[in-house]
């Protein structure tokens, strides 16, 4: 192999182990032969040395056989067996419920990392049964349990290539796990993902502004996002993405079981009511989401950008303290 060819090989080996790709297969003989005659036609169209001579090709006996990519300090993910993927509320379904309006198969059940002492993956499958939660409520101490599992799990996911070989940590949430209100946005941005905690940002700092005004307090509410980790340059959450996070956020929220969600933005909007609606047809009133009732409105950093909306922000906001009996402030003299 030429010194061109060694050299792709390491940074793909590299950039596999960031990923990570932990081993890769023996190739065969077949297989080795297929590429050597595609790379043989290759060099007889265009007048180019063989492909032995430029190392693109080794024999089988020179295949890689299993290499090991993840370093001696980089474990891999212990598989889990069919019996450990039970929940703790029993066995989960084969099948995520359905993701229809996003158009994609929900993805498969994320595995635990723990030793075989340890708790077993809390995730839930949400069912489609309208206003109802899928289980009991727990009390504080098997709520945040759960949450500790689930936030290693999503810690270490590695469903979102693209994402996982850039990101700094997985921003799982924050709040009292038996919250009456739970903040949903979009993913984390630069400052949430250096610090570990959703919406502290300039969105995020609007956000509590927001809240204030409310007569609420961010204590008070458990904040949360559709993505787990920040999209490369903040750029929107694919829907593959988001359908490879649900498991982790309709877990939480099942856990939570909070009486009222706030959707801001779009991105949230589709996680939450699987719906493609705009934001502006959607706000103004109440959505059902389990045993939930869900209200829409703009995203702090839309509003950083658009600052004339933030009137209809605070009406949205005003709507839901009459909800919650919350006195609304005195109008502003002229």
């Amino acid at each position: 192999m030429n010194d061109w060819s060694h050299t792709a090989t390491l940074q793909l080996l590299e950039n596999w182990r960031r990923c990570g790709v932990g081993k890769i297969p023996k190739s065969s003989a077949e297989g080795v032969a297929n590429a050597s005659r595609w790379l043989e036609q290759l060099r007889l169209d265009a007048g180019v040395e063989s492909a032995d001579s430029m190392g693109l090709i080794t024999s089988t006996n020179q295949s890689i056989s299993s290499t090991e990519v993840v370093s001696s300090a980089q474990q891999p993910v212990p598989k889990t067996s069919s019996r450990e993927t039970q929940s703790v509320l029993g066995e989960v379904p084969s099948k995520p419920r359905d993701a229809e309006s996003l158009g994609t198969a929900s993805p498969a059940i994320p595995t635990v990392s723990t030793t075989p002492a340890a708790p077993v993956s809390p995730v839930i499958v949400a069912s489609s049964d309208g206003g109802k939660w899928s289980e009991s409520p727990l009390d504080i101490v098997s709520r945040e349990n759960r949450f500790k599992i689930l936030s290693q799990d999503a810690a270490a996911c590695r469903k979102c290539t693209d994402i996982v070989c850039r990101r700094k940590q997985a921003v799982f949430g924050t709040g009292p796990v038996n919250a009456r209100l739970v903040m949903f946005g979009e993913a984390p941005g630069a400052d949430e993902d250096r610090i570990g905690q959703p919406f502290v940002g300039a969105a995020g700092q609007l956000m509590d502004k927001i809240l204030v005004a409310s007569g609420l307090r961010r204590e008070d509410v458990y904040i949360m996002n559709s993505l787990k980790c920040r999209p490369p340059d903040n750029r929107t959450p694919t829907e593959t993405e988001v359908e490879s996070c649900r498991p982790f956020f309709e877990t939480q929220l099942e856990t939570i079981q909070p009486e009222y969600i706030i959707c801001w933005g779009a991105v949230a909007v589709r996680a939450v009511l699987k719906t493609t609606e705009s934001v502006g047809r959607l706000r103004g009133r109440f959505h059902p989401y389990k045993g939930a009732k869900v209200l829409v409105t703009y995203h702090p950093s839309y509003l950083l950008r658009n600052p004339d909306a933030k009137r209809l922000t605070w009406e949205d906001m005003k709507f839901l303290m009459r909800e919650l009996g919350i006195p609304l402030p005195a109008p502003k003299k002229p």
